[in-house]
């Protein structure tokens, strides 16, 4: 599958694009409207394959050298340049209810005010 989605960014020249069509393999089921490809299969055919192998070194940033011949820094300036073209995805965004709980963590409200913010009884 992963050299399919290296084909057509080759075929696309890296410009953007858009699905507009998805069909479940093993089901008849199409699903047609305006679908945008996850973030890191935006990135360039060189950019997936270096994040990629810096996930297959865990992160190893000394393998990440020995494996493409470069230095430190160059491993560092390379990641750098990939993460600013990825849009940080906050998988735990605030809440009300935990705006209340770190208000009460911080001791600025008391049980009560806690109580009564999160609509129980006073």
């Amino acid at each position: 599958m992963a050299q399919e989605w290296f084909e057509l960014i080759k075929f696309t020249h890296n410009q953007d694009f858009v699905i507009e069509r998805i069909r479940l393999k093993d089901q008849d089921i199409i699903v047609e409207g305006e679908f945008e490809l996850p973030p890191l299969s935006r990135l360039s055919n060189e950019d997936q394959i270096f994040i990629i192998a810096f996930l297959k070194t865990h992160g190893n940033i000394r393998d990440m050298e020995k494996l493409f011949g470069i230095s430190y820094p160059s491993v560092k300036n390379r990641l750098n340049k990939i993460s600013k073209q990825l849009e940080f995805v906050d998988v735990n965004p605030p809440t009300e209810k935990n705006e209340i709980l770190d208000q009460l963590y911080k001791d600025e409200i008391t049980v009560e005010q806690a109580l009564e913010k999160l609509g129980g009884k006073k």
